[in-house]
């Protein structure tokens, strides 16, 4: 079974996308210069990342996203939702039970990408 996870984030402006994700979740950013286009390097603690100039125009406001959305699991929904929020994130579905699982919400980076946060809460109904 495959584990490994690498992600990448899209971005039209680099520089904000990497300064939004580092207030909210922590993350360090480190420039690519051997990349062919503007390219970060992401250490998330976990799972190795990368954050590059969108290379295609995202589907407008309002319809599904055409690409892999990731959750990332954080130890409290509310204070993590929070931060979004102060940092220019939108909520796209607020938080809700998985039951015997997880708390799950949906938000909008400042890049107009969808991810999801959840906090594991095995109790929950």
């Amino acid at each position: 079974m495959h584990g490994y996870i690498f992600f990448e984030i899209h971005a039209d402006d680099v520089q904000r996308a990497a300064n939004f994700y580092q207030s909210v979740f922590g993350w360090r950013f480190t420039r690519n210069l051997a990349a062919p286009v503007e390219y970060m390097d992401i250490e998330t603690g976990r799972s190795r990342a990368g954050l590059l100039k969108r290379p295609v125009q995202p589907p407008p406001p309002g319809h599904d996203a055409n690409a892999f959305v990731c959750s990332i699991e954080v130890d409290n929904f509310d204070v993590v939702a929070g931060r979004i929020v102060a940092n220019g994130g939108q909520v796209a579905l607020k938080k809700f039970p998985v039951p015997g699982r997880c708390w799950q919400g949906y938000f909008i980076d400042t890049e107009g990408n969808t991810f999801g946060i959840f906090e594991v809460d095995e109790n929950v109904r």
